[in-house]
């Protein structure tokens, strides 16, 4: 149960879609809410581990990788401030993606996230930015 509403150490009344709140919980201990973990009334969203999605690959000029990449690279997805690794699997017939293509492929999340079709992400490795994409369809 929400008890309480912050923005910046002043008290809230309201909190909308997209606001930094912090939010004061009863009946839920501190070490069981970590970064990244949505707030939503129940039933109202779910996780997923499997989706599709059309990306970008930022190209060597732009920050990017070197050098392509092939399936089963396992990168770290960003969705709004939670990151999980995810093992990409190319579509059939695409041997490889190189920096600059645009493309789409399947993204296997090793835990759920609370994702939806038009979700945005982005693709980091080693600390910087290596693409960037959206959720095209949910697959489990």
């Amino acid at each position: 149960v929400v008890t309480g509403l912050e923005m910046f150490h002043k008290t809230l009344d309201l909190g909308e879609a997209g606001d930094n709140v912090g939010v004061l919980l009863r009946g839920i201990d501190r070490d069981q809410v970590v970064r990244g973990q949505v707030l939503a009334a129940p039933g109202s969203i779910q996780t997923h581990k499997e989706f599709k999605g059309q990306v970008y690959i930022l190209k060597k000029e732009e920050g990017g990788r070197h050098t392509p990449f092939f399936s089963d690279y396992r990168p770290q997805f960003y969705f709004h401030t939670t990151d999980i690794t995810g093992e990409i699997e190319l579509p059939e017939g695409t041997e490889m993606v190189m920096p600059g293509d645009n493309t789409e492929f399947t993204v296997k999340l090793i835990k759920p996230a609370a994702i939806e079709k038009g979700t945005k992400f982005t693709i980091r490795e080693g600390g910087r930015t290596v693409g960037a994409g959206q959720v095209t369809e949910i697959l489990d």
